[in-house]
């Protein structure tokens, strides 16, 4: 495939700073020549996410997400590698290379925004046409004005399973590009394409630059499912995709109010509460609640008061949490939803929900709640239980002033003396940091094992052997001048791992045409080979400088190869396996 060059990718390295870049969606904090935070890939309480500025690279050791600056905006804004680059030469005032790369893949991309966007405008012309009456009678009904239907730009998918098809086909749209698009598929015959969705009331799901990226439908009948979405595509991941957020992202609020579904932020932001979203059909994840972090400080959950709804609040409160946000929880009177909420209240709806906030709770104050209506504090058993149970919970905050506030709250609630509840307190947060300090050392065990090492399969079967490669590739990445004096003593075949045979030729062919080691590793590796890469390179970049610790690591490489394998060992001869052993004894000697 055609490739960008080297000096490109390093101009638009040199002009984009990785720290400055990351700190527009992160906060991040200097320790030592490093950058570390909070990893937006998942959710976490204690910082294991590192920029390296000497490099220019990143790695967490949480979840073992790692790359450079075009693999970060890949994984952050959730593009393929050529729109990445385009993204930082755009922000760098560059133009992109007329020729010398193949962007089939960005065209796909821009084809199926392009459908959506045309799609979008025939169902909104079909709510505004006869046909369309029963669902802008519904879209009404529910309480939306005019303004906020366009707004939002809702529309009516027809009861035909090929209206959008032809049109979007008029449009000069393939069936591959509408399938890739998710608008079509093929019939069970395979001789013609059906609409994925017809006689439903649509909701077009927007990103944060403007593009629509996919497709909500209701149905206005029993006819289940009630809400079908657009299937994962090239453009669009529903667990990485929140309803309304570009119209949040706007809003003065320093917060977000979380929603269930499409009907209660519309009926939100008609109300003046324009920070509302919502997920897509599926429960809060970790990527939603790294992309709420980039724009707020503070979420603010309003689900419904059902059981199915509490439960679901209960998760997502952990995951808000572990993504360092602060969170509170809206209690809606008499059980209602936010839609049902500001319909009662009618032209008082935005002062009445404006109440609501204003007395919300934080999540403490949720979980405490929730869990007290749990137990018969009345009763010596059930206080006991109580206290126990709120405990647990208070020991978990890591603001020892939280802390000490709801340990007095606790004692006021249940007549026992502060002291003794925070002494248990402390207890509990002993007996945490011992268990939190074993989980790491389980994960370092684990990690040096490297049991768990998807992209070099073979580490863990030869752990010394792999250890002494990953050492040397990252003295040769980190000393290129050096590359004469190792090719004069180890050769690719000297390697017993296939994946870390294939980085030492990688990075020896590139330093031999006097090539930076690392400027085309994005492009040339996948994301877990890269997560491995900058791992092997950030982690042993502060080893000894020296021959004598190149010396060292071909040593051992060398060492190993020398070693006969357990089949061999198996297969020998009396006398070759005598041989052998006598030569180990000479070699120790």
């Amino acid at each position: 495939m055609p490739r960008l060059s080297d000096d490109f990718l390093r101009e638009i390295k040199y002009r984009n700073d990785l720290g400055e870049l990351a700190s527009s969606y992160m906060q991040l904090k200097r320790r030592g020549r490093n950058l570390v935070g909070l990893c937006p890939f998942h959710g976490e309480k204690t910082p294991s996410f590192n920029i390296y500025t000497e490099n220019g690279s990143f790695y967490c050791f949480g979840c073992g997400a790692g790359g450079d600056i075009i693999t970060f905006v890949m994984k952050i804004e959730n593009l393929d590698y050529m729109e990445a680059v385009k993204f930082l030469a755009q922000r760098a005032g560059m133009s992109m290379p007329e020729d010398g790369y193949d962007d089939s893949m960005g065209k796909i991309r821009t084809r199926i925004y392009e459908a959506n966007r045309e799609a979008a405008r025939f169902f909104y012309s079909k709510l505004t046409s006869p046909e369309g009456s029963e669902a802008l009678s519904y879209l009404k009904g529910r309480g939306l004005a005019d303004s906020t239907i366009r707004h939002f730009g809702l529309g009516f998918a027809p009861d035909e399973r090929f209206a959008l098809g032809n049109h979007l086909r008029s449009r000069g749209f393939t069936e591959a590009e509408m399938i890739a698009a998710n608008l079509v598929f093929k019939s069970r015959s395979g001789n013609s394409v059906l609409d994925r969705f017809y006689n439903r009331v649509m909701f077009p799901i927007i990103d944060v630059r403007g593009n629509v990226i996919a497709f909500g439908g209701r149905i206005m009948t029993d006819q289940k499912p009630k809400y079908l979405n657009t299937s994962d595509t090239l453009v669009f991941n529903k667990s990485q995709n929140l309803f309304s957020l570009n119209n949040a992202k706007n809003s003065k609020s320093d917060s977000l109010i979380l929603c269930e579904g499409y009907m209660d932020v519309i009926s939100l932001n008609q109300a003046g509460f324009t920070n509302a979203v919502a997920t897509l059909g599926t429960a809060l994840t970790a990527e939603q609640a790294s992309l709420m972090k980039r724009y707020c400080k503070e979420v603010i959950i309003c689900y419904d008061a059902d059981e199915a709804g509490q439960k679901a609040t209960s998760r997502a409160i952990d995951i808000l949490r572990r993504a360092g946000l602060t969170v509170k929880v809206i209690a809606i009177p008499d059980g209602k939803d936010p839609d049902e909420f500001i319909k009662k209240h009618g032209d008082k709806g935005h002062a009445a929900f404006q109440n609501v906030l204003d007395n919300s709770g934080n999540d403490m104050d949720y979980r405490l709640f929730k869990l007290k209506a749990m137990f018969d504090i009345n009763t010596p058993q059930g206080k006991l239980d109580y206290l126990n149970e709120a405990v647990k919970l208070i020991s978990e905050l890591d603001n020892p002033m939280e802390r000490d506030i709801y340990a007095s709250r606790l004692s006021d609630d249940t007549d026992v003396a502060k002291p003794t509840i925070t002494e248990q307190i402390n207890r509990n947060m002993r007996r945490n940091n011992y268990k939190h300090r074993k989980d790491e050392a389980a994960l370092l065990q684990k990690k040096i094992s490297a049991r768990d090492d998807r992209v070099n399969t073979q580490h863990a079967e030869k752990l010394r052997a792999a250890t002494a490669e990953e050492n040397l590739i990252a003295y040769l990445v980190n000393n290129p001048d050096k590359l004469t004096y190792i090719h004069e003593r180890l050769t690719p075949d000297d390697f017993l791992t296939d994946f870390n045979r294939k980085l030492y030729t990688y990075f020896s062919e590139r330093i031999l045409n006097n090539l930076d080691p690392t400027t085309s590793i994005s492009a040339d590796f996948t994301m877990d080979e890269q997560s491995k890469v900058y791992y092997i390179i950030n982690s042993y970049k502060d080893l000894p400088h020296t021959r004598e610790a190149a010396d060292e690591f071909i040593g051992i490489i060398k060492d190993e190869r020398s070693k006969p394998t357990e089949s061999q060992i198996r297969n020998s001869t009396k006398e070759e396996f005598t041989s052998f052993f006598s030569s180990l004894k000479d070699k120790k000697q």
